[in-house]
C-alpha cells in the first residue's frame, strides 16, 4: 500500500501533532501515498516513529505508513508544503499558531482537525495578531474523521473513519479550494457552509464532559468500562440531550439550523436509532473505546473551554438560556480545581463580544473586516 520509492510518493502534507488523531492521521496519509511529515512540540512522542521510521497501523487500516520526516521543527515540517493538517488538543491551537506565523507562506491551506468551536476564528486572529501577511486559508473540520487510539510509541489503532466531515474556512467562498486538496487523500470531505455551522456542530461538546462528569465515580474509582457505550445510560443521555438542545438554540439565534447528535451518528457513522440512546448503543465505532482513568482528561480540560464556554458565551450575547452547559461548565472548574469560564474561548477573547447578528454573520463568509488585532 505504500512505496519506498521518494519520487513516487503524491505531494507531501504536514501533520502537527503525535497524539492519538495525529499518528492515524500520518500513517493512514502514508499508506495512502503520501510524503507525511509529521511535527511535534516535544521530542518524547517522537521517539518510536524516528526508531522506525513508520507508524504501524491497525483497526480497520492496516500497514506500515513510512514517515518522511519526524521533527520537532515547525520550519521544516510545513517548508514547500501546501496543506497543513493541525492535530492537537483545541487548547494548543493559538501556541500552534503563533509558532506557525513566521514560516507561513502564500497558498498554504491550514486545517484544524477539528476546530471544535470557533477554532478558525481563534487561529487566524492569532495570525493577525503577529503579523502574517502570507495569504493563507484557515480551515477547520466539524470533528476528527478517526475514531484512534496510541496503542504503542509508534502504533495506533483506528477504530472507525467517519463516512462524512463537514470543513468551513474563515472566507467561505474558499471553501471549495480547501475541498479540492482534501480530496486527493479523503472523499469523506464536504462543504460545511461556513465556520458557525462547522463548530456550532461541535458534538464532542455534548458527549466528551457530561459522560466524564457522571460517570466520575467509576472513571477515578479506575473501573474498566466501555465510554460510549455503558457510559451512556438512558438516565445519562437525557443529560446529553438537554445539552444538544441548548446548542441546537444558540446556533439557531445566529439562523443556523445544526446537526442534532442523532442526525451527526447518521452521517458520520450511518447509525440510526429511535432516539440518542438507541443510536449510541448501535454504533459500532463506538465499540471497544474505554473509558479515561482520571479526570484530568481533554474531555474536560480541551472540550469544556473550548466546546462548552465558547457555546455557553454565545448563547449568553444572544439571550439563550444554557443552565445545563452551564452546570457542567461549573462542576468541570471544580472537578479540576480551575476556572474553564476564564481559561475559555468567550466572545470576549474572541473579539466578536461588540459584533451584530449581521456583521457575525458576514464574518462568517469572509465579508466583515472585523478588528481582530487584538
Amino acid at each position: 500500500m505504500n512505496s519506498n520509492n521518494a519520487s513516487e510518493l503524491k505531494s507531501p502534507i504536514a501533520v502537527l501533532g503525535a497524539g492519538n488523531g495525529g499518528l492515524a492521521m500520518a500513517g493512514h496519509l502514508s499508506l495512502m501515498g503520501f510524503e507525511v511529515r509529521l511535527f511535534n512540540r516535544s521530542e518524547e512522542r517522537l521517539w518510536g516513529v524516528k526508531s522506525t521510521g513508520e507508524i504501524d497501523v491497525v483497526g480497520e487500516i492496516e500497514g506500515h505508513g513510512k514517515i518522511s520526516l519526524a521533527t520537532t521543527s515547525m520550519k521544516d515540517a510545513i517548508k514547500d508544503v501546501e496543506l497543513i493538517m493541525v492535530v492537537v488538543p483545541a487548547t494548543a491551537h493559538k501556541w500552534m499558531a503563533e509558532n506557525i506565523a513566521p514560516y507561513l507562506t502564500n497558498g498554504q491551506i491550514i486545517v484544524l482537525h477539528p476546530g471544535r468551536t470557533f477554532g478558525a476564528l481563534e487561529f487566524k486572529q492569532v495570525l493577525l495578531s503577529k503579523g502574517v501577511t502570507a495569504d493563507v486559508i484557515v480551515a477547520e473540520a466539524q470533528t476528527f474523521i478517526y475514531a484512534s487510539r496510541v496503542v504503542g510509541p509508534a502504533q495506533v489503532r483506528i477504530f472507525r473513519i467517519k463516512n462524512s466531515i463537514p470543513v468551513a474556512s474563515i472566507r467561505a467562498h474558499l471553501i471549495p479550494n480547501v475541498l479540492k486538496k482534501l480530496r486527493t487523500a479523503y472523499p469523506q470531505f464536504v462543504a460545511g457552509d461556513n465556520i458557525f455551522k462547522t463548530s456550532l456542530e461541535n458534538i464532542g461538546s455534548v458527549f466528551h464532559p457530561a459522560l466524564t462528569i457522571l460517570n466520575a465515580g467509576w472513571i477515578e474509582d479506575d473501573a474498566e468500562f466501555q465510554f460510549y457505550h455503558e457510559g451512556a445510560t438512558q438516565s445519562v443521555v437525557k443529560v446529553l440531550e438537554a445539552i444538544d438542545s441548548e446548542r441546537v438554540s444558540v446556533a439557531e439565534a445566529l439562523g443556523i439550523r445544526v446537526l442534532t447528535a442523532r442526525e451527526w451518528l447518521y452521517l458520520a457513522y450511518g447509525t440510526t436509532g429511535d432516539n440518542l440512546f438507541e443510536a449510541m448503543r448501535k454504533n459500532a465505532g463506538y465499540r471497544g473505546i474505554m473509558a479515561p482513568r482520571t479526570l484530568r482528561v481533554r474531555y474536560l480540560s480541551e472540550d469544556v473551554p473550548t466546546s462548552l464556554v465558547p457555546i455557553a458565551s454565545v448563547g449568553k450575547k444572544f439571550g439563550v438560556d444554557t443552565p445545563v452547559i452551564n452546570s457542567l461548565i461549573e462542576l468541570a472548574s471544580r472537578l479540576n480545581n480551575c476556572n474553564y469560564w476564564e481559561e475559555g474561548r468567550t466572545v470576549e477573547k474572541l473579539g466578536i463580544e461588540n459584533l451584530s447578528l449581521k456583521e457575525l454573520r458576514l464574518l462568517s463568509i469572509g465579508e466583515y473586516d472585523t478588528t481582530l488585532k487584538s
